[in-house]
């Protein structure tokens, strides 16, 4: 009996979003022919597209297609044209976290050989990290919540239970990499931070192959830019994780090729570029389809366990890059189009290499 072909919904979003959509799917379609992997996308509208489609940035038929489908892609949300909504294209994306209860919020961070001459620093020794970032409660989401003329109030505020679980996502990572696990907080001071060294050292008990040390927030910004090759797993709350996220994602030379998934303990995960929309670019066909189209392969991953097309695409993007076939991010002068056709490419022509000679 042949399994049913596989759900996955698709998010143009907004400016650049339906651009770099388009190529991580032709990406999708290339690396899958005749690789036993049957799927349906279907496309919805959401944030910005959501509220000119449906007056909401995440309209119920959106979110029923999300919450049924086996993963869930989504380009990038938001501009200057909604900027005065009652509901703001950013809120659909809280509110879709939510509904999915993705709280771990997944960012790899590397830089490869090609990637090399992009980054600002000069690591001798290989940089491959992951940063597990809580993404659903914290500073972000506590109450009460107060601003008056005198003063402003935001809660940080954790449970063990809401620890646990994205402490479980980290080890488990580990497990699967180098079996170490950073915690970044700020012990020192704050007393959520105490309280999560002492949840996430009894998580630890569980993964003793794993090894668990620590880093004070600010000492782990430091330790990014001048060490961070010693890192292998960080995990840390919502705030410390949202700012070490973009800032890893800096070191590796362009936001344009990082990807990102938010995952949670049932249901699809979201896979997803970490820049923006882009609206100074729109339209001109000059985004960089890269990290959508990695944002694919982290889908075929840990979605659906296939490593090896995954495998297919890092390497073209690679190929891509070190050929200079790039958009001008990275200094280059190709099309959004030129930088997926040579993606695609690169993958039928590794196809043709691993074909059997016929004599």
């Amino acid at each position: 009996m042949s399994q049913k072909p596989y759900q996955i919904t698709a998010l143009p979003g907004d400016y650049i979003g339906p651009e770099i959509m388009a190529a991580g799917l032709r990406v999708l379609r290339a690396v899958t022919a005749d690789q036993n992997f049957d799927y349906t996308v279907t496309e919805y509208p959401f944030g910005g597209a959501g509220i000119d489609a449906a007056g909401d940035p995440l309209p119920k038929e959106t979110l029923a297609a999300a919450k049924a489908s086996d993963a869930v892609l989504l380009a990038a949300i938001g501009g200057p044209k909604w900027d005065g909504a009652a509901r703001t294209p950013e809120t659909g994306l809280l509110e879709i976290r939510k509904a999915l209860n993705l709280f771990a919020n997944i960012r790899p961070t590397a830089i490869s050989p090609v990637m090399q001459r992009y980054s600002p620093i000069k690591n001798e020794d290989p940089v491959d990290f992951v940063i597990v970032r809580e993404l659903t409660s914290g500073i972000y989401f506590g109450t009460p919540r107060e601003r008056t003329a005198d003063y402003a109030l935001d809660t940080m505020r954790y449970t063990a239970s809401e620890i646990e679980r994205v402490a479980r996502v980290a080890f488990e990572m580990a497990n699967r990499r180098h079996q170490h696990v950073t915690l970044v907080d700020k012990a020192n001071v704050l007393a959520t931070s105490k309280f999560w060294r002492e949840v996430v050292g009894r998580v630890a008990t569980q993964y003793p192959a794993v090894t668990l040390d620590y880093s004070y927030v600010d000492a782990a910004a430091m330790k990014i830019i001048a060490n961070p090759a010693q890192f292998d797993v960080i995990l840390t709350e919502n705030l410390f994780g949202d700012i070490l996220s973009d800032e890893a994602a800096q070191i590796t030379g362009s936001l344009g090729t990082i990807p990102s998934m938010s995952s949670g303990a049932n249901g699809p995960a979201l896979y997803e570029p970490i820049h923006g929309s882009a609206p100074d670019i729109a339209g001109q066909g000059i985004a960089n389809p890269f990290s959508m189209i990695k944002s694919v392969a982290m889908m075929l991953t840990n979605s659906f366990d296939r490593r090896d097309l995954a495998a297919t695409i890092n390497a073209a993007v690679d190929q891509s890059i070190a050929t200079h076939v790039v958009t001008p991010d990275l200094g280059g002068s190709a099309t959004t189009e030129e930088v997926t056709n040579a993606v695609i490419q690169s993958i039928q022509e590794s196809r043709v290499s691993y074909e059997p000679n016929h004599v």
